[in-house]
């Protein structure tokens, strides 16, 4: 388990914006990211993958791809 938690959870919608997943770390990030993102592309997608990526591999701080994540949900409508 990654234990370089982020601050602060961010929340996000899922299914259709009836359930909700609190993201907790970079792992997950790059987890949801890769698997269950609702649309893949666009400038905040890449970039919140590539800080997360680099926050897993320790190349990147996690609060970086914390933010990241965050403006990439923002675009995509899906934080909550």
């Amino acid at each position: 388990m990654d234990t370089n938690l982020w601050d602060r959870p961010i929340e996000i919608a899922i299914e259709s914006g009836d359930h909700f997943k609190s993201i907790r770390n970079s792992r997950e990030a790059v987890a949801y990211l890769m698997t269950g993102w609702p649309q893949k592309g666009g400038e905040s997608f890449a970039a919140a993958k590539r800080v997360c990526m680099d926050a897993v591999k320790g190349r990147s701080d996690s609060s970086a791809a914390a933010l990241a994540f965050r403006a990439a949900a923002r675009e995509a409508g899906i934080l909550r």
